[in-house]
């Protein structure tokens, strides 16, 4: 089993050299960075040089990037909201711009999936009508050609909304692509499984036979089946063991990237970071082959 770590433990922070210092020193060697501009200037090629710097000197690799679905993240807070679902269209493509300004930060530090959200979840205030099915299909169009020309993957994250379930998701990328039309050139890319997000929804091991050999990443984390809290594996009601075994089943062989969020009150990052290391271990316990005697 391969791990990484999403940098959305420290989303409310700027992203340091340290921040990648501490994800080593905890056994993780692959992260996902999100892409939001409070906490990673994705546009800027000199902090992407920085970064890129960071991650060769502390040993750690960029498996993936999130594309931006807001412009600040502030004590847990989004900041304007961007969606790539939007039916009006200067929204829309304000999304597509950010998401490809992050698909060429993925690109120069070495990332080779990019997660991006299909509009927004289901309960998120808006400025506008959102989760439109049609202005999707232009905006993958176009995400699809960038992610190509950067040599990416583009991850479709299951997120709870009717754009996003894993019945839909497949459906989406099962459909064949007719280049006369709009149809979305996706062929190819595949499937984040927010194994948090299925949880609420229809459920982990029924989002994972659906999804199948459709996944390419993952995110991590548990919850008690009632909000999107993003804690560590094992401290909510997800059923671990069946899981391992259902991703097992299906023949994933990707990584399992925590995405564990900001420390509840009175916490650390480094707290949160050793319960994670403890979790991980756990996981590859389940992971393990089982020997007849």
């Amino acid at each position: 089993m391969k791990f990484g770590i999403s940098t959305h433990l420290f989303h409310n922070e700027r992203l340091t050299e340290a921040h990648l210092a501490a994800v080593k020193r905890h056994g993780f060697d692959r992260v996902e960075i999100f892409a939001t501009k409070t906490h990673v200037d994705y546009a800027s090629d000199t902090d992407t040089q920085t970064i890129a710097g960071w991650l060769r000197d502390s040993g750690v690799t960029a498996h993936s990037v999130h594309a931006p679905i807001t412009n600040a993240l502030k004590n847990g807070e989004w900041g304007e909201v961007w969606s790539n679902a939007a039916a009006d269209s200067a929204r829309r493509q304000l999304a597509v711009a950010e998401a490809s300004r992050a698909m060429a930060f993925a690109a120069a530090i070495g990332a080779k999936f990019v997660v991006t959200h299909l509009g927004v979840p289901d309960g998120m205030p808006t400025p506008g009508p959102d989760n439109d099915g049609g202005a999707l299909s232009r905006s993958l169009t176009a995400l699809a050609a960038e992610a190509r020309s950067h040599g990416l993957t583009l991850a479709l994250e299951v997120i709870p909304n009717r754009l996003s379930t894993p019945e839909a998701l497949v459906a989406r990328l099962e459909t064949s692509t007719d280049a006369s039309d709009d149809a979305d050139e996706i062929v190819g890319h595949g499937v984040c499984l927010d194994v948090g997000h299925a949880h609420l929804m229809t459920g982990t091991m029924d989002a994972v036979e659906t999804l199948g050999g459709h996944l390419v990443t993952t995110h991590i984390h548990d919850n008690a089946g009632k909000r999107d809290d993003h804690l560590v594996p094992f401290q909510g009601t997800i059923n671990w063991n069946a899981l391992v075994m259902a991703l097992e089943k299906v023949g994933y062989d990707g990584v399992w990237m925590f995405e564990i969020g900001a420390p509840a009150s009175g916490a650390t990052a480094e707290q949160v970071l050793a319960q994670s290391a403890a979790a991980r271990a756990r996981l590859e316990k389940l992971g393990e082959p089982i020997e007849f005697q």
